[in-house]
């Protein structure tokens, strides 16, 4: 092999070697997070004994879908070392694919209904006091609130069911005088 060869060779290795070493790094983070989330969504929720095992279970399934994706990352690797045309694309979409498996693993369980259930809540809680909030604050400014329009509204709606009686009684007592 000539020199010029032995060092695209090993400019090529080194880049190799780069290029794994960032997507391992890269593979760790995201494992991180998701692990992090997971653990916040699960701790969140105050599961029962069964969905904290099935929680257990759906992020050792998604571990080892990340596990998957570093293997088949290492083995295309390895194929590029050896000289295979390997594209960034193909690289690229073993981890969206993963990420995307990984997510469904986690997310199709009881503990994430759960924590989505509880953040739900949270939120009803929070817009509530919010209205609340700005209710009074509306109320103080002398301005007309949400309540006081439903109250003008309700007060309206039962003004028109009286007039309607009142025509309603005032039809038949013109009726009935017509008829004599």
């Amino acid at each position: 092999m000539s020199d010029g060869a032995q060092q695209n060779w090993l400019n090529m290795a080194e880049r190799m070697n780069e290029a794994m070493a960032r997507s391992v790094e890269q593979n760790m983070e995201a494992q991180a997070k998701f692990m992090e989330s997971w653990a916040d969504n699960a701790e969140g929720a105050m599961l029962d004994e069964d969905a904290m095992t099935e929680s257990v279970e759906s992020y050792t399934r998604a571990y080892e879908v990340w596990m998957d994706a570093a293997d088949q990352m290492y083995e295309r690797v390895t194929d590029a070392a050896e000289g295979e045309d390997v594209s960034l694309t193909e690289f690229r979409d073993i981890w969206l694919r993963s990420a995307n498996d990984a997510f469904k693993e986690v997310m199709s369980t009881t503990a994430f209904a759960a924590s989505q259930g509880s953040m739900v809540e949270a939120m009803m809680d929070l817009q509530k006091e919010s209205e609340e909030l700005s209710e009074d604050t509306l109320s103080q400014l002398g301005f007309s609130t949400r309540s006081d329009v439903d109250e003008v509204a309700g007060r309206l709606v039962e003004l028109e069911r009286r007039q309607q009686d009142v025509e309603d009684r005032l039809d038949r007592i013109l009726d009935h005088l017509e008829d004599e």
